[in-house]
């Protein structure tokens, strides 16, 4: 199994304290998770995508870069990267570029993106995102493996033998499908022979179980090999702790300002009480051995090879954060790396099977032609 540290970068109060740090601080934090991920061994770190408040994660590529400066050996995703919303010729060149400047470690998790306060942004409707997701993909992964594309779609001008630079390091990047709340992006990863990652953060396991069940349906519909349908989850949490009860005590404040602040809101709070977020929600709270046997349960029903966990400390203090991570990677990790599979492909760059090869195309880490 692999582990992901993912943030969303949400910029508001801190749950506990009330104290909202500035804008520049809070990006100095993201940069600061994406550190401590690395060195304490993570496999990969995820920075998310939205256009509203409260989040100040409007532009991955250009976070993702500064972290692919700062870092050598961790793998960067994006979480997710909303196709449905952008000009799928502009993402690829900001992510080829991003590919190049961080040594071919660039995974994309995509999705439709959610909120009308970005759909408006955008002028994009409830009634078109789905159909913009699934065009932008095909576009993005025609572009990402042809050197010269001509293709007439609905929402964005033709293309005629155009051709984009500059050319990916990876050929190609792999692509994870972002599932949610539908089955639109279970049943595209599975056309398309992608992995997908459930989001398994906000309700109990039912729905996200649901769509992974599609997803491998859906997967076998199309002619897959079973064997390498490849699921990734979230967790609603994390605080590992020696015993429950120092885990629980130490997590109970969070919770509980976490609730409040949905109630000011006027968001009816899925779990109402820690002892039930704890036991139906995917939050990992506990002793290294709960942890472990959470994990498990999931694992049971998704089948998944990866496993994201919260990047931000929020709420916790910044020793408490620290040390979680650091009691979840001696104790909890080694048992789950050992006793779970990594997805069947491996961890690295993607491979590109010979049928999706053109065979003029240029090969993996040279680049031809004069740029004008």
């Amino acid at each position: 199994m692999r582990f992901l540290a993912i943030t969303l970068i949400v910029h508001a109060p801190d749950p506990v304290t009330g104290v909202r740090v500035s804008t520049a601080d809070r990006f100095r934090e993201v940069l600061d998770g994406a550190l401590l991920a690395e060195d304490l061994g993570f496999d990969g770190f995820g920075v998310g995508e939205r256009h509203e408040r409260p989040f100040l994660s409007s532009s991955p590529p250009v976070v993702l870069s500064h972290i692919a400066a700062l870092t050598s050996r961790i793998r960067l995703f994006t979480a997710v990267t909303t196709l449905s919303l952008l000009d799928p010729v502009r993402a690829f060149e900001d992510y080829a570029t991003l590919d190049h400047l961080s040594g071919g470690r660039l995974e994309l998790i995509i999705g439709k993106g959610n909120g009308s306060a970005q759909r408006e942004l955008f002028q994009v409707t409830a009634e078109d995102q789905w159909d913009r997701n699934a065009e932008s993909y095909a576009l993005f992964r025609r572009i990402w493996r042809q050197d010269k594309v001509t293709a007439t779609p609905r929402f964005r001008p033709e293309l005629t033998a155009a051709e984009v630079w500059p050319r990916p390091l990876q050929q190609p990047i792999r692509v994870w499908h972002g599932s949610a709340t539908s089955r639109e992006s279970a049943d595209l990863a599975a056309r398309y022979g992608d992995p997908l990652f459930s989001a398994n953060v906000t309700n109990p396991i039912e729905p996200y179980a649901d769509l992974v069940r599609h997803y491998r349906e859906r997967w076998a519909h199309y002619g897959h090999d079973p064997a390498l349908a490849t699921v990734g989850a979230g967790s609603a949490g994390l605080y590992a702790a020696r015993t429950s009860q120092e885990a629980l005590a130490a997590f109970r404040p969070v919770f509980e300002g976490r609730l409040a602040f949905q109630r000011r809101i006027g968001l009816e709070p899925v779990f109402d009480t820690l002892e039930d977020f704890v036991a139906r929600s995917s939050a990992l709270v506990g002793s290294p051995q709960q942890i472990v046997d959470k994990v498990h349960r999931y694992h049971e029903v998704f089948g998944h090879t990866v496993l994201h966990l919260p990047a931000d400390a929020s709420g916790l203090t910044a020793a408490q954060h620290r040390g979680s991570l650091e009691l979840f990677q001696s104790d909890v990790a080694p048992a789950l790396r050992k006793e779970i599979p990594d997805p069947p492909w491996g961890w690295g760059p993607a491979p590109l099977s010979p049928t999706e090869r053109p065979a003029a195309a240029t090969p993996p880490h040279q680049e031809g032609g004069t740029a004008s």
